[in-house]
């Protein structure tokens, strides 16, 4: 998931650089949204994971 993370910030850079305001802004808005929701992911995984474990 932070794979598509990096792309949509990448696709953003690259559209900054060539002028593309409104698809940059979209691009970084979705790589934001993507991004929280792997880290989110990720701290109940170690949070559950911990607990199947231990059983």
């Amino acid at each position: 998931m932070m794979g598509w993370a990096i792309t949509f910030l990448v696709i953003a850079l690259i559209a900054a650089v060539l002028g593309f305001g409104g698809i940059a802004g979209t691009a970084v808005g979705i790589a934001k949204i993507i991004a929280v929701i792997a880290i989110i992911l990720f701290v109940a995984s170690l949070i559950f994971g911990r607990r199947g474990r231990s059983l």
